[in-house]
Protein backbone atom coordinates (compact mmCIF):
# COMPACT_ATOMS: atom_id res chain seq x y z
CA UNK A 1 0.00 0.00 0.00
CA UNK A 2 1.63 2.99 -1.14
CA UNK A 3 0.25 5.52 1.35
CA UNK A 4 1.68 3.98 4.20
CA UNK A 5 4.93 4.92 2.25
CA UNK A 6 3.68 8.35 1.80
CA UNK A 7 3.98 7.98 -1.62
CA UNK A 8 0.46 8.95 -3.40
CA UNK A 9 0.50 7.24 -6.94
CA UNK A 10 -3.14 8.26 -7.79
CA UNK A 11 -5.21 11.48 -8.09
CA UNK A 12 -5.38 13.20 -5.11
CA UNK A 13 -8.63 13.06 -3.48
CA UNK A 14 -11.06 15.35 -1.54
CA UNK A 15 -10.28 13.38 1.95
CA UNK A 16 -6.61 12.92 1.40
CA UNK A 17 -4.15 14.67 3.74
CA UNK A 18 -1.30 16.36 3.03
CA UNK A 19 1.82 14.35 1.69
CA UNK A 20 3.96 12.83 3.93
CA UNK A 21 7.55 14.15 4.22
CA UNK A 22 10.05 11.73 3.49
CA UNK A 23 13.01 11.17 5.79
CA UNK A 24 16.41 12.71 4.79
CA UNK A 25 18.67 10.30 2.92
CA UNK A 26 21.88 8.81 4.95
CA UNK A 27 25.35 10.02 3.36
CA UNK A 28 26.58 6.30 2.61
CA UNK A 29 22.94 5.15 0.88
CA UNK A 30 23.42 7.69 -1.98
CA UNK A 31 25.39 5.29 -4.03
CA UNK A 32 22.76 2.38 -3.87
CA UNK A 33 22.35 -0.71 -2.46
CA UNK A 34 26.11 -1.99 -2.55
CA UNK A 35 27.84 -0.05 -0.01
CA UNK A 36 26.40 0.34 3.60
CA UNK A 37 29.54 1.89 5.52
CA UNK A 38 32.14 3.64 3.61
CA UNK A 39 34.33 1.04 1.83
CA UNK A 40 33.07 -2.08 3.38
CA UNK A 41 31.87 -4.35 1.64
CA UNK A 42 28.36 -6.03 1.53
CA UNK A 43 27.25 -8.69 3.68
CA UNK A 44 26.56 -11.48 1.51
CA UNK A 45 22.98 -12.48 3.06
CA UNK A 46 19.90 -11.25 1.81
CA UNK A 47 19.15 -8.89 4.93
CA UNK A 48 22.49 -7.21 4.39
CA UNK A 49 20.86 -4.35 2.57
CA UNK A 50 17.55 -3.88 4.47
CA UNK A 51 16.96 -0.32 5.18
CA UNK A 52 15.32 0.01 8.51
CA UNK A 53 14.48 3.91 8.15
CA UNK A 54 11.56 3.14 5.55
CA UNK A 55 10.02 0.89 8.26
CA UNK A 56 10.57 3.77 10.94
CA UNK A 57 9.23 6.25 8.16
CA UNK A 58 6.17 4.33 7.91
CA UNK A 59 5.52 3.54 11.02
CA UNK A 60 5.89 7.64 11.54
CA UNK A 61 3.37 8.08 8.85
CA UNK A 62 1.15 5.66 9.98
CA UNK A 63 0.74 7.09 13.75
CA UNK A 64 0.15 10.48 11.98
CA UNK A 65 -2.22 9.30 9.95
CA UNK A 66 -4.21 7.70 12.91
CA UNK A 67 -3.81 11.13 14.78
CA UNK A 68 -5.42 12.85 12.06
CA UNK A 69 -8.84 13.29 11.40
CA UNK A 70 -8.54 12.35 7.66
CA UNK A 71 -7.33 9.10 8.58
CA UNK A 72 -10.81 7.16 8.17
CA UNK A 73 -11.07 9.10 4.96
CA UNK A 74 -7.98 8.12 3.98
CA UNK A 75 -8.77 4.36 4.79
CA UNK A 76 -11.75 4.29 2.60
CA UNK A 77 -10.18 5.93 -0.05
CA UNK A 78 -7.16 3.37 -0.01
CA UNK A 79 -9.86 0.76 -0.10
CA UNK A 80 -11.75 2.12 -2.75
CA UNK A 81 -8.75 2.71 -5.20
CA UNK A 82 -7.86 -1.45 -4.14
CA UNK A 83 -10.98 -1.79 -5.39
CA UNK A 84 -10.84 0.16 -8.35
CA UNK A 85 -7.53 -1.54 -9.25
CA UNK A 86 -9.21 -5.36 -8.31
CA UNK A 87 -12.16 -3.86 -10.71
CA UNK A 88 -9.63 -3.19 -13.51
CA UNK A 89 -7.84 -5.90 -13.24
CA UNK A 90 -11.17 -8.10 -13.47
CA UNK A 91 -12.29 -5.75 -16.12
CA UNK A 92 -8.47 -7.01 -17.80
CA UNK A 93 -9.36 -10.18 -17.25
CA UNK A 94 -12.66 -10.15 -18.72
CA UNK A 95 -11.26 -8.74 -21.80
CA UNK A 96 -8.34 -11.49 -21.77
CA UNK A 97 -11.12 -14.09 -22.09
CA UNK A 98 -13.09 -11.87 -24.42
CA UNK A 99 -10.12 -12.13 -26.78
CA UNK A 100 -9.34 -15.39 -26.18
CA UNK A 101 -12.78 -16.32 -26.83
CA UNK A 102 -12.90 -14.30 -29.96
CA UNK A 103 -9.58 -15.65 -31.24
CA UNK A 104 -10.64 -18.97 -30.34
CA UNK A 105 -13.91 -18.24 -32.29
CA UNK A 106 -12.32 -16.29 -35.06
CA UNK A 107 -9.97 -19.87 -35.42
CA UNK A 108 -13.30 -21.86 -35.17
CA UNK A 109 -14.52 -19.49 -37.84
CA UNK A 110 -10.90 -20.21 -40.24
CA UNK A 111 -11.22 -23.79 -39.49
CA UNK A 112 -14.97 -23.78 -40.76
CA UNK A 113 -13.87 -21.34 -43.82
CA UNK A 114 -10.90 -23.37 -43.91
CA UNK A 115 -13.29 -26.80 -43.96
CA UNK A 116 -15.45 -25.14 -46.25
CA UNK A 117 -13.25 -23.83 -48.62
CA UNK A 118 -11.54 -28.05 -48.75
CA UNK A 119 -15.19 -29.27 -49.25
CA UNK A 120 -15.19 -26.69 -52.32
CA UNK A 121 -12.31 -27.80 -53.80
CA UNK A 122 -13.38 -31.56 -53.17
CA UNK A 123 -16.80 -30.67 -54.68
CA UNK A 124 -15.19 -29.36 -57.76
CA UNK A 125 -12.55 -31.99 -58.36
CA UNK A 126 -15.06 -34.42 -57.16
CA UNK A 127 -17.63 -32.87 -60.32
CA UNK A 128 -14.82 -32.18 -62.82
CA UNK A 129 -13.88 -35.84 -62.15
CA UNK A 130 -17.29 -37.12 -62.85
CA UNK A 131 -17.55 -34.42 -66.18
CA UNK A 132 -14.54 -36.09 -67.14
CA UNK A 133 -15.34 -39.76 -66.64
CA UNK A 134 -18.84 -38.72 -68.24
CA UNK A 135 -16.80 -37.02 -71.47
CA UNK A 136 -15.01 -40.40 -71.17
CA UNK A 137 -17.65 -42.52 -71.02
CA UNK A 138 -19.78 -40.23 -73.49
CA UNK A 139 -17.08 -40.46 -75.93
CA UNK A 140 -16.60 -44.06 -75.42
CA UNK A 141 -20.46 -44.69 -76.08
CA UNK A 142 -20.45 -42.26 -79.58
CA UNK A 143 -17.23 -44.42 -80.39
CA UNK A 144 -19.25 -47.98 -79.89
CA UNK A 145 -22.23 -45.88 -81.68
CA UNK A 146 -19.80 -45.55 -84.69
CA UNK A 147 -18.62 -49.14 -84.39
CA UNK A 148 -21.73 -50.59 -84.34
CA UNK A 149 -23.40 -48.20 -87.03
CA UNK A 150 -20.49 -49.09 -89.37
CA UNK A 151 -21.19 -52.65 -88.81
CA UNK A 152 -24.68 -52.52 -89.48
CA UNK A 153 -24.03 -50.75 -92.63
CA UNK A 154 -22.07 -53.19 -93.54
CA UNK A 155 -24.32 -55.77 -92.74
CA UNK A 156 -27.14 -54.02 -94.54
CA UNK A 157 -24.45 -53.74 -97.47
CA UNK A 158 -24.15 -57.36 -97.95
CA UNK A 159 -27.59 -58.11 -96.49
CA UNK A 160 -28.40 -55.93 -100.54
CA UNK A 161 -25.56 -57.49 -102.22
CA UNK A 162 -26.96 -61.04 -101.22
CA UNK A 163 -30.46 -59.86 -102.04
CA UNK A 164 -29.48 -58.62 -105.11
CA UNK A 165 -27.55 -61.87 -106.04
CA UNK A 166 -30.82 -63.85 -105.28
CA UNK A 167 -32.92 -61.79 -106.66
CA UNK A 168 -30.47 -61.32 -110.24
CA UNK A 169 -30.23 -65.47 -109.62
CA UNK A 170 -34.03 -65.54 -109.09
CA UNK A 171 -35.39 -63.26 -112.28
CA UNK A 172 -32.87 -65.76 -114.15
CA UNK A 173 -34.84 -68.95 -113.50
CA UNK A 174 -38.00 -67.27 -113.61
CA UNK A 175 -36.92 -66.13 -117.10
CA UNK A 176 -35.56 -69.53 -118.00
CA UNK A 177 -38.89 -70.76 -116.70
CA UNK A 178 -40.93 -68.81 -118.86
CA UNK A 179 -38.78 -69.36 -121.76
CA UNK A 180 -38.81 -72.57 -122.05
CA UNK A 181 -42.48 -72.85 -120.69
CA UNK A 182 -43.15 -70.57 -123.69
CA UNK A 183 -41.33 -72.98 -125.96
CA UNK A 184 -43.16 -75.97 -124.74
CA UNK A 185 -46.32 -74.02 -125.08
CA UNK A 186 -45.60 -73.23 -128.63
CA UNK A 187 -44.63 -76.55 -129.32
CA UNK A 188 -48.25 -77.87 -127.73
CA UNK A 189 -49.74 -74.94 -129.63
CA UNK A 190 -48.04 -76.39 -132.85
CA UNK A 191 -48.89 -80.00 -132.59
CA UNK A 192 -52.06 -79.53 -131.11
CA UNK A 193 -52.78 -77.34 -134.37
CA UNK A 194 -51.36 -80.05 -136.21
CA UNK A 195 -53.61 -82.44 -135.59
CA UNK A 196 -56.30 -80.44 -135.37
CA UNK A 197 -55.77 -79.41 -139.27
CA UNK A 198 -54.88 -83.28 -139.53
CA UNK A 199 -58.21 -84.65 -138.20
CA UNK A 200 -59.93 -82.19 -139.79
CA UNK A 201 -59.01 -82.79 -142.93
CA UNK A 202 -59.97 -86.26 -142.51
CA UNK A 203 -62.96 -85.39 -141.11
CA UNK A 204 -64.34 -82.35 -143.34
CA UNK A 205 -66.70 -84.75 -144.89
CA UNK A 206 -68.17 -86.06 -141.55
CA UNK A 207 -68.78 -82.51 -140.30
CA UNK A 208 -70.12 -81.33 -142.89
CA UNK A 209 -72.74 -83.71 -142.85
CA UNK A 210 -73.49 -83.26 -138.86
CA UNK A 211 -73.84 -79.79 -139.56
CA UNK A 212 -76.72 -80.21 -142.60
CA UNK A 213 -78.13 -83.05 -140.43
CA UNK A 214 -78.85 -80.38 -137.36
CA UNK A 215 -79.70 -77.19 -139.63
CA UNK A 216 -82.17 -79.67 -141.15
CA UNK A 217 -83.81 -80.61 -137.98
CA UNK A 218 -83.77 -77.53 -136.81
CA UNK A 219 -85.61 -76.02 -139.54
CA UNK A 220 -88.37 -78.95 -139.05
CA UNK A 221 -88.86 -78.33 -135.31
CA UNK A 222 -89.68 -74.46 -135.83
CA UNK A 223 -91.97 -75.15 -139.02
CA UNK A 224 -93.73 -78.04 -136.26
CA UNK A 225 -94.15 -75.19 -133.59
CA UNK A 226 -95.14 -72.73 -135.90
CA UNK A 227 -97.99 -75.44 -137.33
CA UNK A 228 -98.94 -75.96 -133.81
CA UNK A 229 -99.50 -72.88 -132.78
CA UNK A 230 -101.50 -71.34 -135.67
CA UNK A 231 -103.77 -74.33 -135.50
CA UNK A 232 -104.52 -73.70 -131.67
CA UNK A 233 -104.73 -69.63 -131.94
CA UNK A 234 -107.14 -70.66 -135.16
CA UNK A 235 -109.66 -73.00 -133.54
CA UNK A 236 -109.86 -71.09 -130.17
CA UNK A 237 -110.46 -67.74 -132.33
CA UNK A 238 -113.12 -69.30 -134.57
CA UNK A 239 -114.70 -70.84 -131.48
CA UNK A 240 -114.89 -67.16 -130.04
CA UNK A 241 -116.22 -65.95 -132.77
CA UNK A 242 -118.88 -68.66 -133.46
CA UNK A 243 -120.12 -68.16 -129.89
CA UNK A 244 -122.03 -64.62 -129.31
CA UNK A 245 -122.38 -64.88 -125.82
CA UNK A 246 -118.75 -65.12 -125.30
CA UNK A 247 -118.27 -61.84 -127.67
CA UNK A 248 -120.92 -59.97 -126.16
CA UNK A 249 -119.78 -60.71 -122.63
CA UNK A 250 -116.57 -59.89 -123.66
CA UNK A 251 -117.21 -56.60 -125.31
CA UNK A 252 -119.64 -55.38 -122.50
CA UNK A 253 -116.74 -56.68 -119.96
CA UNK A 254 -113.96 -54.29 -121.35
CA UNK A 255 -115.96 -51.50 -121.95
CA UNK A 256 -117.36 -51.49 -118.01
CA UNK A 257 -113.34 -51.99 -117.17
CA UNK A 258 -112.48 -48.99 -119.55
CA UNK A 259 -115.63 -47.00 -117.78
CA UNK A 260 -114.57 -47.96 -114.51
CA UNK A 261 -110.82 -46.49 -114.98
CA UNK A 262 -112.21 -43.17 -116.48
CA UNK A 263 -114.63 -42.82 -113.75
CA UNK A 264 -112.26 -43.80 -110.93
CA UNK A 265 -109.36 -41.60 -112.44
CA UNK A 266 -111.91 -38.46 -112.81
CA UNK A 267 -113.51 -39.39 -109.60
CA UNK A 268 -110.49 -39.28 -107.55
CA UNK A 269 -109.41 -36.29 -109.33
CA UNK A 270 -112.26 -34.17 -108.50
CA UNK A 271 -112.52 -35.54 -105.33
CA UNK A 272 -108.97 -34.99 -104.30
CA UNK A 273 -109.15 -30.91 -105.80
CA UNK A 274 -112.56 -30.71 -103.29
CA UNK A 275 -110.93 -31.83 -100.62
CA UNK A 276 -107.93 -30.25 -100.76
CA UNK A 277 -110.20 -26.88 -101.71
CA UNK A 278 -112.11 -27.60 -98.46
CA UNK A 279 -109.70 -28.74 -96.05
CA UNK A 280 -105.98 -27.08 -96.82
CA UNK A 281 -104.90 -24.43 -98.75
CA UNK A 282 -103.11 -24.25 -102.19
CA UNK A 283 -99.05 -24.16 -102.00
CA UNK A 284 -98.74 -21.09 -104.02
CA UNK A 285 -100.71 -19.35 -100.72
CA UNK A 286 -97.80 -18.43 -98.32
CA UNK A 287 -100.59 -16.53 -95.95
CA UNK A 288 -104.47 -16.17 -95.72
CA UNK A 289 -106.88 -15.43 -93.01
CA UNK A 290 -108.72 -17.97 -94.40
CA UNK A 291 -109.72 -20.80 -91.38
CA UNK A 292 -108.75 -24.18 -92.67
CA UNK A 293 -110.43 -27.30 -91.12
CA UNK A 294 -106.54 -28.65 -90.49
CA UNK A 295 -105.81 -25.29 -88.78
CA UNK A 296 -108.70 -25.66 -86.59
CA UNK A 297 -107.51 -28.75 -85.10
CA UNK A 298 -104.35 -27.77 -84.40
CA UNK A 299 -105.01 -23.90 -83.02
CA UNK A 300 -108.71 -23.88 -81.63
CA UNK A 301 -108.42 -21.11 -78.97
CA UNK A 302 -106.51 -18.78 -81.51
CA UNK A 303 -109.53 -19.76 -84.36
CA UNK A 304 -111.72 -19.02 -81.99
CA UNK A 305 -110.54 -15.49 -80.93
CA UNK A 306 -110.62 -15.02 -84.68
CA UNK A 307 -113.96 -15.68 -85.10
CA UNK A 308 -115.14 -13.52 -82.38
CA UNK A 309 -112.92 -10.44 -82.73
CA UNK A 310 -114.91 -7.54 -84.28
CA UNK A 311 -114.13 -5.44 -87.38
CA UNK A 312 -110.79 -3.36 -86.90
CA UNK A 313 -110.22 0.35 -89.02
CA UNK A 314 -109.07 -0.09 -92.43
CA UNK A 315 -105.99 2.07 -91.87
CA UNK A 316 -105.25 0.85 -87.79
CA UNK A 317 -101.53 0.94 -88.06
CA UNK A 318 -100.91 2.04 -91.15
CA UNK A 319 -98.89 5.48 -91.43
CA UNK A 320 -100.12 7.33 -94.61
CA UNK A 321 -100.51 11.01 -95.67
CA UNK A 322 -103.58 13.06 -95.11
CA UNK A 323 -104.59 13.30 -98.57
CA UNK A 324 -103.61 9.18 -99.49
CA UNK A 325 -105.23 8.22 -96.25
CA UNK A 326 -108.53 10.07 -96.96
CA UNK A 327 -108.68 7.75 -100.64
CA UNK A 328 -107.42 4.84 -99.26
CA UNK A 329 -110.42 5.08 -96.76
CA UNK A 330 -112.90 5.74 -99.10
CA UNK A 331 -112.28 2.84 -100.87
CA UNK A 332 -112.35 0.62 -97.49
CA UNK A 333 -115.70 2.42 -96.72
CA UNK A 334 -116.72 1.40 -100.61
CA UNK A 335 -115.53 -2.04 -100.74
CA UNK A 336 -117.36 -2.49 -97.52
CA UNK A 337 -120.46 -1.54 -98.14
CA UNK A 338 -120.11 -3.13 -101.83
CA UNK A 339 -119.97 -6.36 -99.85
CA UNK A 340 -123.23 -5.62 -97.89
CA UNK A 341 -125.09 -5.06 -100.76
CA UNK A 342 -123.41 -7.95 -102.97
CA UNK A 343 -122.93 -5.72 -105.81
CA UNK A 344 -119.95 -5.36 -108.15
CA UNK A 345 -116.62 -5.15 -106.75
CA UNK A 346 -113.99 -2.47 -108.09
CA UNK A 347 -110.68 -3.13 -109.15
CA UNK A 348 -107.65 -1.29 -107.42
CA UNK A 349 -104.17 -1.20 -107.96
CA UNK A 350 -101.40 -0.08 -105.27
CA UNK A 351 -97.84 -0.06 -106.41
CA UNK A 352 -94.83 1.56 -104.71
CA UNK A 353 -91.41 0.65 -103.02
CA UNK A 354 -91.18 -2.22 -100.53
CA UNK A 355 -92.11 -1.39 -97.00
CA UNK A 356 -94.57 1.56 -97.59
CA UNK A 357 -97.56 -0.93 -96.41
CA UNK A 358 -99.12 -1.67 -99.41
CA UNK A 359 -99.69 -5.44 -97.63
CA UNK A 360 -100.43 -4.24 -94.45
CA UNK A 361 -103.79 -2.00 -95.96
CA UNK A 362 -104.46 -4.79 -97.89
CA UNK A 363 -104.80 -6.96 -95.12
CA UNK A 364 -106.79 -4.76 -93.27
CA UNK A 365 -108.99 -4.11 -95.98
CA UNK A 366 -109.85 -7.51 -96.17
CA UNK A 367 -110.51 -8.20 -92.32
CA UNK A 368 -112.30 -4.49 -91.94
CA UNK A 369 -114.63 -5.43 -95.28
CA UNK A 370 -115.14 -9.22 -93.53
CA UNK A 371 -113.99 -11.31 -96.40
CA UNK A 372 -110.54 -13.77 -96.92
CA UNK A 373 -107.65 -12.30 -97.91
CA UNK A 374 -104.56 -14.42 -99.89
CA UNK A 375 -101.41 -13.56 -100.31
CA UNK A 376 -98.90 -14.93 -103.06
CA UNK A 377 -95.75 -14.12 -105.18
CA UNK A 378 -94.94 -14.39 -108.85
CA UNK A 379 -91.71 -15.32 -108.12
CA UNK A 380 -93.14 -18.78 -106.81
CA UNK A 381 -95.10 -19.62 -110.12
CA UNK A 382 -91.95 -19.28 -112.32
CA UNK A 383 -89.75 -22.23 -110.80
CA UNK A 384 -92.80 -24.68 -111.14
CA UNK A 385 -92.98 -24.42 -115.24
CA UNK A 386 -95.51 -25.84 -116.78
CA UNK A 387 -96.91 -27.33 -113.40
CA UNK A 388 -97.66 -23.55 -112.95
CA UNK A 389 -100.86 -23.38 -114.72
CA UNK A 390 -102.43 -26.15 -112.78
CA UNK A 391 -101.09 -24.77 -109.63
CA UNK A 392 -103.16 -21.20 -110.74
CA UNK A 393 -106.36 -23.44 -111.36
CA UNK A 394 -106.12 -24.97 -107.88
CA UNK A 395 -105.56 -21.80 -106.45
CA UNK A 396 -108.58 -19.79 -108.10
CA UNK A 397 -110.41 -22.57 -107.23
CA UNK A 398 -109.53 -22.90 -103.68
CA UNK A 399 -110.55 -19.03 -103.77
CA UNK A 400 -113.81 -19.40 -105.57
CA UNK A 401 -115.33 -22.42 -102.66
CA UNK A 402 -114.70 -18.97 -100.55
CA UNK A 403 -118.24 -17.86 -98.86
CA UNK A 404 -116.74 -14.35 -97.56
CA UNK A 405 -115.46 -13.85 -100.84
Amino acid sequence: MSWLFGINKGPRGEGAGPPLPLPPAQPGAEGGGDRVLGDRPAPKDKWSNFDPTGLERAAKAARELEQSRYAKDALNLAQMQEQTLQLEQQSKLKEYEAAVEQLRSEQIRAQAEERRKTLSEETRQHQARAQYQDKLARQRYEEQLKQQQLLNEENLRKQEESVQKQEAMRRATVEREMELRQKNEILRVEAEARARAKAERENADIIREQIHLKAAEHRQTVLESIRTAGTLFGEGFHAFLTDRKKVTATVLGLTLLAGGVYSAKNGTAAAARFIEARLWKPSLVRETSRITVLEALQHPFQVSRRLLSRPQDALEGVVLSPSLEARVRDIAIATRNTKKNRSLYRNVLMYGPPGTGKTLFAKKLAVHSGMDYAIMTGGDVAPMGREGVTAMHKLFDWANTSRRG
